[in-house]
């Protein structure tokens, strides 16, 4: 899979939002030419990594993100965590905000909502303050720790007083040499892929 290239704009003329959109644009594409048994395998590796972190053996409360469409597949972590003892915590889109709530059980207490995304439909609400490390999802990472969501900006809100450990997942053709990154942005400090773990600037 060849690596992301970014957009050449006639004239070197590129504004922050062309090439954010653009980036987006490739690594959404890219993702989606995965062979479905391929993502499966990586996803697995990615778990493997995931889960030998030193901050996520430690965690008691973890949040993850419900895996939509093409996106690294939580739903073996999550049920995992959940065997493990972990108290396990799904975000929940409520106006222009992430609501949190732990569940029990992954296949009787989460069903499709915002967009079709996964979410939690029972469990009770949880302040992000008490989330050990949360696990998230992404569209385009750098190794800075910057990254690029789908545009609606619930994980930079989310994230913007929250100090515990941040984890992003991510296969490796969703790494890029450089993200634009706006004062509001906030950068995660690691990254997971079928690869590697990234330990970014942040942490």
């Amino acid at each position: 899979m060849p690596a992301l290239l970014f957009t050449i704009i006639p004239n070197g003329v590129v504004c922050g939002h062309q090439v954010k959109k653009e980036l987006r644009k490739q690594a959404l594409a890219a993702r989606f030419d995965l062979p479905i048994e391929e993502r499966l395998a990586k996803s697995s590796r990615i778990e493997r990594l995931l889960f030998a972190l030193p901050e996520f053996r430690a965690a008691r409360t973890v949040m993850f993100y419900a895996s939509f469409r093409t996106e690294v597949e939580t739903g073996p972590m999550i049920r995992r965590a959940i065997d493990e003892g972990k108290r396990v915590v799904l975000p929940k889109v409520k106006g222009k905000e992430l609501a949190l709530y732990a569940i029990r059980d992954f296949d009787q207490d989460v069903a499709p909502g915002a967009w079709d995304i996964p979410e939690p439909v029972n469990g009770k609400p949880v302040d992000v303050r008490s989330v050990d490390i949360i696990i998230m999802p992404g569209a385009v990472f750098d190794e800075g720790g910057n990254r690029l969501g789908y545009g609606a900006g619930f994980y930079d809100r989310l994230l913007a007083d929250y100090h515990g450990a941040t984890v992003a997942l991510a296969f490796e053709l969703q790494i890029v040499p450089e993200v634009p990154a706006a004062q509001h942005d906030v950068p995660v400090k690691r990254i997971v892929t079928e690869k590697r773990v990234i330990t970014t600037q942040r942490a």
